[in-house]
């Protein structure tokens, strides 16, 4: 009896690891539609509209810095509960105070609890898998949900907007579907169990030894090159992923809603490629497919923009008759989506376990740094010259990110060599030790 109890309530702490990601899934990928009715709905411009991406950036960085060294002591069980009462409440404020003072709110909670709920999902799938299959597995398919979650934000704020009137604040009520949604998942967390008890008497360290061992990576050569590389992918990533609505409405002349729908492509085709990049990396050595994605990336951007150019708007646009190039450009996705989580493995793998931990935090940190500077350097050319310059801005980073994966895949290789070196030293005196 005890053991099928164990297990239900096993199973309903996973429902809720895969609802909170779908959730923040959701809000942390409504930034682009949020600019993009901002813009009309409380008349502010481009540059200012882009600072939500700050709000929810910032936050992200500063409070998974800060989590690390008190979440085993609070409980993952209770920050999760924590995010979502903060999210819930940030969410019952949009409608209720509409404007744009409450949707940076909005963005520094979501980015708040987001860093919480994170640290506190990746923590709890160690506690509720036996062994390395079982966490790799159960990994995947939240990661997995996150991308469903992506997919579902762009239709579920479109399904609010009416396209007569892009000013009308009738948008915002789709606030109160995801506050149900939080309060919902809050209640079905509060209402399990999780066994933390390995997690507290696991954890040694101090606040202050957390973040000197941060530091202390520095002194690697692998790390800065590779948050360098990291830095450079989400700058481009976020460009192209938050400011794609405005791009399709104001560029490709497409109605507010459909703008938001079809840009929900470059989440799917995202989905495809990082499915798809799995079965390639057991043919193509990952250095040489990283390359080949960014070099793609390029061309398709000079291929693409030109057909942008010139569009007048039409009163009968749909699905069938929208510009060609706004299905082209979303196939971006279809590259970026492997260059993230390579590297982000590349690295971790060239490093020794302990200093795994304090790697994640800098890999968050500066990841929100490098989305909140793409998007704000996209917004100031997108207000300046037009959407079309703004993409073509793009080709910078990529050239700079292959130049960085050139000295990534250096230093991964060195490091890698070290550990073996080091690895087989120990296999020989264990040799020569035993009888």
């Amino acid at each position: 009896m005890n053991d099928s109890v164990s297990t239900v309530n096993r199973y309903r702490m996973i429902a809720s690891l895969a609802l909170i990601y779908v959730i923040f899934a959701i809000l942390l990928n409504s930034v682009g539609t949020v600019i993009l009715q901002s813009i009309y709905s409380f008349g502010v411009d481009k540059p200012r509209a882009s600072l939500l991406e700050l709000f929810k950036d910032l936050p992200i960085a500063i409070t998974s810095l800060l989590v690390a060294s008190f979440l085993p002591l609070l409980g993952y069980r209770n920050a999760m509960m924590i995010a979502l009462a903060i999210v819930a409440g940030a969410c019952v404020l949009m409608p209720l105070y509409p404007g744009f003072h409450t949707a940076e709110l909005l963005f520094t909670c979501v980015g708040i609890a987001f860093a919480l709920a994170k640290v506190a999902v990746y923590s709890s799938i160690g506690l509720l898998t036996a062994d390395r299959v079982e966490h790799g597995r159960l990994t995947n398919t939240i990661e997995g949900l996150f991308m469903v979650g992506v997919l579902a934000a762009g239709w579920l704020f479109s399904a609010f907007i009416d396209p007569g009137t892009p000013g009308d604040r009738a948008w915002l009520n789709v606030y109160w579907l995801l506050a149900v949604l939080c309060v919902a998942t809050l209640a079905l967390v509060a209402t399990s169990r999780l066994d933390e008890s390995a997690a507290r008497s696991a954890e040694t360290k101090s606040f202050r030894g957390s973040l000197l061992e941060m530091f202390h990576l520095f002194v690697r050569p692998l790390v800065y090159v590779f948050l360098i590389s990291a830095f450079l992918y989400v700058l481009i990533e976020q460009s192209f992923g938050t400011w794609l609505p405005t791009f399709n409405n104001e560029v490709l002349k497409l109605p507010n809603a459909m703008s938001v729908q079809i840009a929900s492509i470059l989440a799917a085709a995202a989905a495809i490629g990082r499915i798809g990049a799995g079965q390639v990396l057991r043919r193509i050595p990952w250095y040489t497919l990283l390359n080949l994605c960014v070099i793609g990336m390029g061309v398709l951007v000079l291929l693409v923009l030109p057909l942008a150019r010139g569009i007048a708007a039409r009163a009968d646009v749909g699905w069938l008759n929208a510009p060609l190039a706004a299905y082209l450009i979303p196939l971006l996705g279809l590259l970026m989506a492997p260059i993230y989580p390579v590297i982000n493995s590349v690295a971790l793998s060239a490093l020794p376990k302990p200093a795994h931990a304090a790697m994640t935090g800098l890999i968050v940190i500066f990841s929100a740094l490098g989305g909140t500077l793409g998007s704000r350097i996209t917004a100031i050319v997108f207000a300046r010259f037009d959407g079309i310059h703004a993409f073509y801005f793009s080709l910078l980073p990529m050239a700079l990110l292959l130049v960085a994966l050139y000295f990534f895949k250096r230093e991964s290789d060195r490091a890698g060599n070290a550990i073996a070196a080091q690895r087989d030293v120990a296999v020989q005196a264990a040799t020569v030790e035993s009888p």
